[in-house]
C-alpha cells in the first residue's frame, strides 16, 4: 500500500532534516488517520517535490518528521486542461474531484451561456475556494506530486484565448462529426478540453471556439452529463499519451 500523502508548502530538501507537520494537516494525520511514531508518510509541495519521512513522534497537534528521501518530479506531459462549464449542486465538487484523480493539470470554471450554476459576487469566491479545496484533497488521496491548478472563472472571451494558446483544443459536442479518437495528438505539449453545460453549447459559443482553432469532436454514441464528459475525454486521451 502506498504511503499517505500530506501537503507541505515548503518541503525540506535535505535527507535527515526534521520538521513538524502541524496545523490542519498535522491534526488530520495524528488524530483522524492515527499515524504513530515508527510509521512513514509522504509529504509534497504540490509542485513536484516529494519527501518520504519517518514519523519520529506524534501528538494531538501533529507529527514530528525526519526526511529519509526526496524526489523531484517533472510536470507530466502532455499538460491537460479541462474548461468545465459550471455544473449545479454537488456535481460540481464531484467533477473536480474525479478530474483531479484521473490526472487533469488545470481546471477552469466557465460561465457558459446555458450553465445552470452561476457564480456571482460572494458566492463566486466561496465556490472557487471549494473547488480548490476539493482539488487539493483529491490530489493527496490520489498520491499526486503535482497538484492541479484551479483558475479563476472565465467568460467566453477568456476561453477563446485559452483555446488559441493550446497545442490541441477539443470542444466536446454530441452532434460533432469528428470522433475524438481520430484527432492526431503526436507532439502535443498541451491539450485543452471544453466541456459544455447540461443544456449544451450555444451556436455562438461553438462558432467562436471553432474560429479560435478548437476542434469540435464527439466522444461516442451516448450523451454524457457535463460532470462525466470531461473525465471520459481525459481518460481516452491519457490512454493514448501518458498511459500508453
Amino acid at each position: 500500500m502506498t504511503l499517505p500523502v500530506f501537503f507541505v508548502p515548503d518541503v525540506a530538501a535535505a535527507v535527515g532534516a526534521q520538521f513538524d507537520l502541524d496545523g490542519t494537516e498535522g491534526r488530520h494525520a495524528a488524530v483522524v488517520r492515527r499515524i504513530a511514531a515508527g510509521e512513514q508518510v509522504q509529504v509534497t509541495d504540490g509542485r513536484g517535490r516529494t519527501a518520504v519521512c519517518d514519523v519520529v513522534s506524534a501528538s494531538r497537534s501533529g507529527l514530528r518528521l525526519s526526511v529519509v528521501g526526496v524526489e523531484e518530479l517533472s510536470p507530466p506531459t502532455p499538460q491537460i486542461t479541462v474548461v468545465q462549464a459550471i455544473p449545479k449542486g454537488e456535481r460540481a465538487e464531484l467533477t473536480v474531484e474525479v478530474l483531479t484523480e484521473i490526472g487533469a493539470d488545470r481546471i477552469v470554471p466557465w460561465a457558459a451561456s446555458r450553465s445552470v450554476g452561476q457564480w456571482r459576487g460572494e458566492r463566486a469566491a466561496k465556490a472557487l475556494a471549494k473547488w480548490r479545496t476539493t482539488a487539493r484533497e483529491a490530489a493527496k488521496q490520489s498520491r499526486r506530486s503535482w497538484f492541479p491548478e484551479v483558475t479563476d472563472q472565465v467568460d467566453l472571451p477568456g476561453l477563446v484565448a485559452l483555446v488559441e494558446d493550446a497545442d490541441v483544443a477539443l470542444v466536446l459536442h454530441e452532434e460533432a462529426v469528428e470522433p475524438l479518437d481520430s484527432v492526431d495528438l503526436a507532439g502535443a505539449g498541451s491539450i485543452l478540453f471544453v466541456v459544455g453545460p447540461e443544456g449544451g453549447l450555444s451556436d455562438a459559443e461553438i462558432s467562436a471556439l471553432a474560429d479560435a482553432g478548437g476542434r469540435v469532436t464527439r466522444l461516442g454514441t451516448t450523451v454524457l452529463r457535463t460532470s462525466t464528459a470531461g473525465v471520459a475525454a481525459v481518460a481516452a486521451v491519457l490512454a493514448r499519451t501518458r498511459w500508453a
